[in-house]
């Protein structure tokens, strides 16, 4: 735990108090969103403090030309960036001439802010005192539209406390953005055209080199003390901007208050011809409906996501608070709605990889996203690498593979491959698996396995091809080795037979001719069209399994474990616990040199095979290889804690499990990595909700059937949680005397309770 200003509540993050310093960190922790646009918790006033602004629009992004010291042959051309959009939040506050500035104020009190997740809005209240005496009281509240996901509003009202005085509200667009973490310095927008009035602005733009273009709008409306006034606005323009001055004498303790309409209307979604027509009409009904009316909906609209996703927990409120935080965030990022969009690893909430897909969408939140909504929410994320498969043989074929092999990039926009790291790009190729390991997970979770003959058989076979080409046969070993990787590891480069690569590849072989044989039987016109479309013999399907029968996988007779990778041992063996805390994390404090020489897994490996293929092993296994393994991790991957929790309560090691859990769930609101301010970790909060549902609640499917092996850690009273198994919905609700199962729709579904039969009707 790095930060502890955070208040313990059960449905809303806090912030009691103003300090400088934790501006950009609060900056990510309150973030909103809602699927297709979110925003960094930024003032909407002015703010000369540090800062770190941040709003971005889901689906659009800039190719920002790679820049490193020297080119290798096949080396990705840029690294894609979530652009940082124009900025439709601002309002300038300017009270007897001065500008309202937290960081310049002579005195700021009652400070707080809140994300309210029951209702999805933020708020934000205070009273300054400002450099020419008049104080003030702020209430601010704003929220991303659930209903109207083009739609973002904000009510920020002020009330002189002192004296009488002459209040200004500016609110306005800004298109002068950049990003902060830019390659070249570039200017990733081009401005075409302003337009301004009374009381609307728009400012349209365009991406360069992808030319997505954008329309973001605004319109406002003034009160004083709840009644509309006639105060009429005065437009201005300036090259990247629009804005509306609203000028009010205001007398002590009354309220002005100035509500803001705005957001953006994209090329993905109408045509680029017609944006400010789509404004005006997203505009007109926002208007019409009313800022009251709006929140209503926004409550309604969360109160349906929670009464399926949310997890209680009883007697330990940071525990509540941290999955609750989980929960909203990932479902601010991703509604499942447009299979265009995916999950980037900082959602909305900062620029930090690009915000583009991951390996973590398949490996880490699929499970979430099947479990507490529609199975056509998992589709829509399979779906969108079915959509991506020919780059994905396009991106293997530049680094030599043929005949239709498939390599998914590990960063990705469009399908190419656009991270610039080649120890990550050309090396951590076990990215395959996990795309292959969603295919089976979300057939064994929904039952639906009509996605594999559609479009998931194409995505395996091009998947198996890869990894036979990339094995080599090794005489000494007689066996085949995959040669020059990164395993999830990533404090480990280019070695050779990393374990849970090996494993995956072995398995995606045998996975893919599983099912091409069932589809060979029962779905002949899938099977013939796909035959005819890789033009697949079973010559190369008897090379493929030959590669996979005959996997070398590096073990240790003195350990009884499998081994990382080839050579594991000769590193000194320091456990993690020996180490000087005042070094960690070693990845802020060491060279990288130091670090690749070193044991220390920067997160689960060898351990995430064993989560991934549990099935395979037996409980003895795992526990012998969590007890070699977990001592060298140092955790300071956000997808580690999840993993060792969810073996730990497997393992009956309670205490250790509720550690990674808090960890987890908590690694954010209390900074355990030291970089929030970058911004949340979004991939890894759907391991958080693994941590309890597969942890604690011990679910897993087997043989087509729901299994549960429910514990509890003895800081809690009780949990719950719900499931959405094959349209059943089921409740779960554990404490420390008894487990209690409620069908709450669906047809009686028999379930596995420790080894024991029960029928839930």
């Amino acid at each position: 735990m790095n930060q502890d200003y955070i208040t313990p509540n059960p449905w809303s993050i806090i912030e009691d108090g103003f300090e400088v310093d934790r501006v950009q960190s609060s900056e990510s922790l309150f973030s909103i969103g809602n699927g297709s646009m979110g925003q960094r918790a930024n003032f909407e006033e002015t703010y000369t403090g540090p800062s770190f602004q941040g709003s971005y629009i889901g689906g659009v992004y800039y190719p920002d030309k790679t820049r490193v010291g020297w080119w290798k042959n096949g080396y990705p051309e840029y690294f894609a960036k979530v652009l940082n959009a124009p900025n439709w939040i601002g309002i300038n506050v300017i009270i007897n001439d001065e500008m309202l500035d937290l960081f310049s104020c002579k005195k700021v009190t009652n400070f707080k802010r809140e994300l309210n997740m029951k209702e999805g809005w933020l708020g934000r209240s205070f009273e300054a005192t400002l450099q020419n005496d008049v104080t003030v009281k702020v209430n601010v509240k704003r929220f991303l539209s659930l209903e109207h996901e083009e739609l973002g509003v904000i009510d920020y009202s002020v009330t002189p406390v002192n004296s009488n005085a002459n209040i200004t509200f500016q609110p306005y667009l800004d298109s002068g953005i950049t990003n902060q973490d830019t390659n070249w310095d570039d200017q990733f927008w081009k401005t075409t055209n302003k337009e301004v009035n009374a009381n609307q602005g728009f400012i349209e733009c365009h991406t360069l080199k992808t030319f997505y273009h954008v329309c973001t709008f605004m319109e406002s409306r003034l009160f004083l003390n709840g009644k509309k006034s006639e105060t009429v606005g005065k437009p201005s323009e300036k090259e990247m901007e629009v804005s509306i001055s609203y000028e009010e004498h205001v007398a002590k303790g009354n309220k002005i208050s100035l509500q803001k309409y705005a957001g953006y209307t994209t090329s993905l979604n109408h045509d680029k011809s017609e944006l400010i027509t789509a404004a005006k009409s997203v505009l007109k009904k926002a208007t019409s409906e009313g800022f009251e009316s709006l929140l209503n909906t926004q409550k309604k609209a969360w109160s349906e996501i929670w009464n399926m996703s949310d997890i209680t927990i009883e007697g330990d409120i940071k525990a509540q608070q941290g999955i609750r935080f989980n929960i909203f965030q990932l479902n601010q990022t991703y509604t499942g709605t447009d299979h265009r969009l995916n999950i980037g690893p900082k959602g909305f909430t900062g620029e930090k990889y690009g915000g583009s897909t991951y390996w973590d969408t398949e490996a880490y939140c699929i499970p979430f996203y099947m479990a507490t909504k529609d199975q056509t929410v998992a589709r829509n994320l399979l779906k969108y690498r079915y959509n991506h498969l020919d780059k994905a043989i396009e991106n293997a074929k530049k680094l030599g593979f043929s005949d239709g092999a498939a390599l998914y990039p590990m960063v990705t926009m469009n399908g190419e491959e656009s991270h610039n790291e080649w120890e990550i790009t050309f090396e951590e190729i076990h990215r395959n698996g996990a795309i292959a390991y969603a295919i089976f997970n979300y057939h064994r979770f929904t039952g639906d396995y009509s996605y594999i003959p559609e479009m998931g058989l194409e995505v395996l076979i091009a998947i198996a091809r890869f990894w036979h080409q990339r094995a080599t046969f090794s005489t000494p070993k007689d066996k085949y080795v995959i040669l020059g990787v990164t395993g999830p590891n990533e404090y480990e480069n280019n070695v050779n037979n990393n374990f849970y690569t090996n494993y995956i590849a072995k398995w995606c072989i045998e996975y893919a001719v599983e099912n091409l044989k069932k589809v060979e039987k029962d779905f002949k016109d899938d099977y013939g069209r796909i035959i005819q479309k890789t033009a697949l013999t079973n010559t190369e399907v008897d090379a493929m399994l030959k590669v996979a029968q005959n996997m070398y996988f590096p073990y240790s007779d003195e350990h009884g474990v499998y081994l990382q990778q080839d050579g594991f041992l000769d590193k000194e063996m320091v456990k993690v616990g020996d180490l000087d805390q005042s070094i960690r994390p070693i990845n802020q404090h060491w060279s990288w040199d130091r670090i690749l020489r070193s044991p220390y897994i920067k997160q689960a490996d060898t351990l995430q095979g064993f989560y991934f293929f549990e099935h395979h092993f037996q409980k003895e296994d795992i526990e012998k290889h969590f007890d070699f393994y977990e001592p060298f991790t140092v955790h300071e991957s956000s997808l580690s804690p999840c993993v060792h929790s969810i073996q730990a309560a497997l393992l009956d090691r309670m205490d250790q499990a509720y550690a990674f859990y808090l960890r987890t769930s908590r690694l954010d609101l209390d900074d355990y990595n030291k970089e929030v301010k970058e911004g949340c970790h979004i991939t890894s909060m759907a391991g958080t909700w693994m941590s309890i549902v597969e942890g604690f609640g011990g679910m897993r499917v087997k043989n087509d059937q729901l299994h549960f092996e429910p514990k509890i850690p003895k800081e809690w009273t009780s949990y719950s949680f719900k499931i959405n198994f094959r349209n059943h919905i089921l409740k779960v609700e554990i404490n420390h005397n008894t487990t209690n199962f409620t069908l709450e729709s669906g047809q009686p579904l028999e379930i596995v309770v420790k080894d024991e039969k029960k029928v839930i009707k």
